[in-house]
């Protein structure tokens, strides 16, 4: 097995680089080039790459030679066959059991009824569901692309959300955390991310509302006299609403307090996570790249 020795984030910019990289996504391809997002653990770059054979194909682990500026233009390439699938996947700066103490602390602090306490447990508490938890992405492009960005996201939105309902004196403080922390469960078995990332057929067809819901009605059943009924409508119309309106994918849109403040908590934090992606790439001073994503350059 060949051991990756340089990262991209150990890189600077204006620079010829040798270096293996994972194709986790092909942007364009035509008889004489392709466009690809090229990544390892520590990051991505969008690189450009002359292919008259077309033999690229998303997973495969490049070494390239070319000039590295805010993306990578490829000068020749060849394929890596024995490698360790850990090098390659992007990962959360953060350690994962630092992300996963402060939830605990945001969950001890306002996570205190016996059935908050119960719903909980039934997902942090159960390993299978915590290793997938753990290892879940945020999305596949849009935020949180990477390795540990699920628990990073839900932490955040846990955060932001706790923030909200103090200053504005939300009635349901409990729900809203709670809501929070299981918001985004359904990704666990949208996202596919034991390897290039993508969506699972399950994750096509239904989406993570829907599986997230689905989830939730599972654990519910589990002990179903534990739950009043006031608390399961507001948890699970949380789930249902947090993307705020159904032309942003909700099955419904926003009808609770405690919606509302998930909804705000989920946008700010998956807008900034795009943000910081975008200054990751530029150096100060600079306007970066226009991203689709937040349809906009800035200038940083």
């Amino acid at each position: 097995m060949i051991t990756k020795e340089n990262f991209l984030n150990d890189i600077k910019s204006g620079t010829n680089i040798k270096i293996s990289l994972m194709v986790m996504k092909i942007m364009f391809k035509d008889a004489s080039k392709f466009v690809c997002i090229l990544v390892d653990k520590s990051g991505e770059v969008k690189a450009n790459i002359p292919s008259k054979n077309g033999d690229i194909t998303e997973g495969s682990v490049l070494e390239v030679e070319g000039f590295k500026d805010k993306n990578l233009d490829v000068k020749k390439y060849k394929f890596i066959l024995d490698y360790n699938l850990s090098d390659y996947l992007p990962t959360v700066k953060r350690p994962i059991e630092d992300i996963m103490n402060e939830m605990d602390t945001l969950t001890n602090k306002y996570i205190i009824s016996n059935e908050g306490k119960a719903l909980n447990d039934y997902f942090f508490k159960d390993k299978l569901f915590l290793d997938k938890f753990q290892r879940g992405i945020g999305g596949v492009s849009m935020h949180h692309n990477y390795i540990g960005g699920l628990a990073e996201h839900t932490l955040n939105v846990m955060y932001l959300t706790a923030t909200l309902c103090e200053r504005y004196e939300c009635k349901r403080t409990e729900i809203a955390v709670l809501a929070a922390k299981l918001h985004d469960i359904g990704k666990i078995y949208e996202l596919y991310y034991d390897g290039p990332f993508k969506y699972t057929l399950r994750g096509e067809m239904e989406g993570h509302i829907v599986i997230g819901v689905e989830l939730l009605d599972r654990a519910i059943r589990e002990n179903e006299s534990l739950y009043s009924e006031d608390f399961i409508t507001r948890i699970k119309g949380c789930l249902v609403q947090h993307h705020g309106k159904p032309e942003f994918g909700s099955p419904r849109g926003m009808k609770m307090e405690e919606s509302f403040i998930v909804n705000f908590a989920d946008s700010t934090d998956a807008t900034m996570n795009k943000i910081s992606q975008m200054k990751d790439k530029t150096e100060p001073g600079n306007w970066s790249d226009y991203d689709r994503r937040i349809d906009t350059k800035l200038y940083l």
